[in-house]
């Protein structure tokens, strides 16, 4: 099931729905009754700028949708900005990026998602191979319209010695999935992987990952926050599999999440899945409101309880910026939150 294939073909059965639990808390088949017309092909790249554009000059723009590679060599360093635009209203479209970087190689990977109309469907795929050594730091900015239909795959495959490096920022659309999906051989390899969801209004955002554990000598540590407001749902499923053989492996997955109103909901399911022996493995999950002593002590001192609220959202999801490796792409990220914030307070 995928929305890729449904695009493709028309047929609504190719959705992905509950009765698969991996999708029960965001279920594309009972929302969807038609597929809209492909989109129409638009070359113009003079719309709404990107958020990293300031930080290379290698970009690729997709506009309803493309097709691309990106291929890095061996001990080569290289940063691309990657949009995917949509700007058909009520059409759909599908994006394909597939990248490989050689070993040694590094790639600073900028994705953002820019909806110029407030409806579409999109399906975005996106494979990646890394070379023994290589490093990747992907961040992407999901800024979907608000009666979008959005699911983005990525499926990523390390080598031993790898380090991979992800943050993931959301504010959702009307029903919206971002899924990372890593192969991980152990070996001395790395994986930080990161989330952020702020959603308000009736939007959706869900915020799914999988590592996979082949081999002994790996680590993997993973932090997600989120803020609902409003009648906006947050949703966060994190798995973790240790696979026979996979000794000595260190994998431990944070989520937090923060409820604003009495009409938002956040769904969470970590997951650890261990079938080897000495492991260090461990997840967490929390999900609650503002600290009221905090927002007290804040009205104390004359400030506003609207600004106290922001100041104190800003404060809890700034642990995940802060683990951005980069200057720009940091203050890229925590100017989209920060503008998110406000409106969320």
């Amino acid at each position: 099931m995928s929305l890729a294939r449904a695009i493709e073909t028309g047929d609504l059965a190719e959705l992905p729905s509950r009765r698969d639990e991996d999708w029960r808390w965001s279920d594309f088949r009972g929302l969807v009754r038609s597929i809209p017309a492909h989109s129409p092909v638009d070359h113009d790249v003079s719309g709404a700028a990107g958020p990293f554009d300031e930080l290379t000059t290698s970009r690729i723009d997709f506009i309803n949708g493309h097709e691309a590679r990106i291929d890095i060599p061996a001990n080569a360093e290289e940063t691309w900005a990657v949009t995917f635009r949509s700007t058909a209203r009520a059409g759909s479209h599908i994006n394909r990026l597939n990248a490989s970087i050689g070993p040694g190689g590094s790639l600073v990977l900028l994705e953002a998602y820019v909806g110029e109309r407030p409806d579409y469907v999109c399906a975005t795929d996106i494979e990646i191979t890394m070379g023994e050594g290589s490093r990747l730091e992907r961040i992407v900015v999901a800024d979907d319209g608000e009666e979008a239909v959005s699911i983005s795959s990525a499926r990523i495959d390390l080598s031993p010695g790898a380090q991979l490096e992800q943050t993931v920022v959301t504010s959702g659309a009307r029903r919206q999935r971002l899924g990372t999906r890593v192969r991980h051989p152990g070996g001395g390899a790395k994986v930080r992987l990161d989330g952020l969801y702020l959603i308000a209004g009736r939007r959706h955002g869900d915020l799914t990952t999988v590592v996979v554990h082949e081999g002994p000598e790996g680590q993997t540590d993973q932090v997600t926050k989120g803020v609902a407001i409003d009648q906006g749902r947050g949703v966060f499923q994190g798995r973790i599999e240790v696979r026979p053989g996979a000794d000595r492996t260190d994998a431990r997955m944070q989520h937090r999440a923060l409820v604003l109103s009495d009409r938002a909901e956040v769904d969470a399911k970590p997951e650890l899945e261990i079938y080897a022996d000495d492991v260090a493995c461990s997840h967490g999950n929390s999900v609650g409101a503002l600290d009221e002593e905090a927002l007290f002590y804040a009205a104390q001192r004359g400030i506003p309880e609207d600004v106290a609220r922001a100041m104190l959202t800003k404060a809890f999801l700034g642990e995940v910026i802060e683990r951005i490796r980069h200057e720009g792409e940091r203050n890229a990220v925590r100017k989209f939150v920060d503008a998110l914030t406000e409106k969320l307070a």
